[in-house]
């Protein structure tokens, strides 16, 4: 009979890895089913409190690594060795087991509300330390894989990416504890639960208003432009071909122009511009800019004496031609041909009665919290941002951006190769999208309102990742501390 109760122990064991990787395989990723991630540790988090600990641990690290195989792919795409991989993903894997184990142990002592903020508050610390030092920022955090889930995507106006992790974890750490007590504790569980409710519906309730409520400010007209079929031409060799390839750009944004686009943003390199040769390519697009009002938004490689930059060069009718550089460099490939930036391009929007600003950031600078939250406390109402994707992630790389939209209150304008041209106001709503490979040269004519909204966010900054940081301490106490009463099973 023992025999027979270690098989049907392990066999739930199993069951419960399977399902939680299975649901962190297809709620998180590069094509994430959002409701999925919401229960993704729960079956793991319920057979770890009524197991030994280093088996608990050893299920949980098991489950989420195998769940984080959707992004195997993806490093294959982009060239990323195999072990990065596993370093990475393993990373993430030990921290979710040691949150785990955390909560576990603060169970068994009785201490039932820091065993439910123990998971949330260790997953969103190490999410905030790895965006502080890791040269992709916030790119793989969990929150990201909300992005089709309005309501909820608002939370990122008050507490960021850190905010929407915090929740995610905590939901089902409150219904794992609920559960795991209710035969026991029944009011305990009962509170529990209750909180685990309320804060969501808080929070969803906080979305819908915001939703409800239109951004404000005056409505422009975007016209957007790319190509994945030409435009491939390498950085190390300008030439005619790329003379060419901007002089067809310019042809199409024309033609946006002519059917009332009042700003166009081209892709990230679309071609390369030298010292002898940045004033023919001026030529190309500033009398565009003088003879229609409109302004132009080119993605670029400059390369000149004062060194070489990934650069967008903004063409305004009667301006002279302002630059943006790229601060934030994709390793290895970047960093190993360019200067980062270290200055932020803003300029009033042309006509612009209410003093409407505008601002430039190129693809992975969106993948910070920072420019993008100095540009909302300048009052940006529009961002235009050139950008290169690799296909495989035009969905979630390519939508990062549209949550440094709501947290910093502008809306966002942006043209990726190898993705997708993205409109989205600063509720994170798409106001119009087009793959970029729909066509030789996709393009994409959508209006949006540039109005400016403060946010907490804004206000604060990234205020709930220290939070995070303070919970996970308070909690590291709690365990340090003797005093309650260990439940056996």
């Amino acid at each position: 009979m023992g025999s027979v109760n270690e098989v049907k122990r392990a066999g739930i064991a199993l069951a419960a890895l399977f399902s939680t990787a299975v649901l962190v395989y297809f709620g998180n990723g590069m094509t994430p089913c959002w409701p999925l991630m919401w229960f993704a540790p729960l079956p793991v988090l319920l057979i770890a409190l009524r197991r030994p600990a280093w088996q608990g641990g050893l299920l949980a690290f098991a489950a989420w690594l195998a769940g984080c195989l959707n992004l195997w792919r993806y490093f294959r795409v982009v060239g990323i060795p195999p072990l990065a991989w596993l370093l990475d993903f393993g990373a993430v894997a030990l921290v979710f087991a040691l949150g785990v184990l955390l909560m576990c142990a603060l169970a068994r002592r009785g201490r039932l509300w820091s065993a439910w903020l123990a998971l949330p508050s260790g997953w969103v610390a190490f999410e905030f330390a790895r965006n502080l030092l890791w040269p992709h920022g916030s790119a793989a955090c969990v929150a990201y894989s909300q992005l089709n889930f309005l309501p909820f995507l608002e939370t990122a106006s008050l507490a960021g990416p850190w905010g929407m992790g915090f929740v995610l974890m905590l939901f089902p750490c409150g219904l794992a504890l609920s559960i795991d007590r209710w035969g026991q504790e029944p009011k305990r569980a009962a509170r529990i639960l209750g909180a685990t409710f309320g804060a969501i519906a808080a929070l969803l309730i906080f979305g819908a208003v915001r939703l409800a409520m239109p951004q404000g400010g005056p409505q422009v007209k975007v016209g957007l432009v790319t190509s994945d079929v030409e435009g491939s031409t390498s950085v190390k060799d300008p030439g005619a071909t790329t003379q060419h390839l901007f002089k067809t750009y310019a042809g199409y944004a024309r033609q946006l122009i002519a059917q009332g686009a009042q700003v166009v943003v081209m892709p990230e390199g679309i071609g390369v511009a030298l010292d002898s040769t940045v004033a023919s390519v001026d030529a190309i697009f500033q009398p565009i800019a003088d003879q229609t009002g409109a302004v132009l938004v080119v993605g670029m490689a400059r390369i000149g004496a004062a060194g070489s930059h990934n650069e967008a060069r903004i063409y305004a009718p009667g301006a002279a031609v302002r630059t943006y550089n790229k601060e934030h460099l994709l390793p290895p490939w970047e960093t190993s041909h360019f200067t980062p930036g270290t200055s932020r391009t803003l300029f009033a929007a042309p006509g612009g009665a209410g003093g409407e600003i505008w601002a430039v950031a190129i693809c992975k600078d969106l993948d910070f919290t920072n420019p993008a939250r100095a540009y909302g406390q300048a009052g940006v109402g529009l961002m235009l941002a050139p950008a290169w994707d690799f296909r495989v992630d035009r969905f979630y790389h390519g939508h990062i951006a549209v949550m440094r939209a709501v947290e910093d209150g502008f809306s966002l304008a942006r043209a990726a190769r190898r993705g997708f041209l993205t409109v989205a106001d600063d509720r994170g709503r798409i106001v119009g999208e087009v793959r970029s490979d729909s066509a030789p040269f996709a393009t994409l004519l959508a209006t949006v309102s540039t109005g400016h909204d403060e946010t907490l966010f804004l206000l604060l900054g990234d205020w709930f990742g220290w939070c995070a940081i303070a919970f996970l301490a308070a909690v590291l106490i709690q365990l340090a501390r003797r005093r309650g009463t260990a439940t056996v099973r």
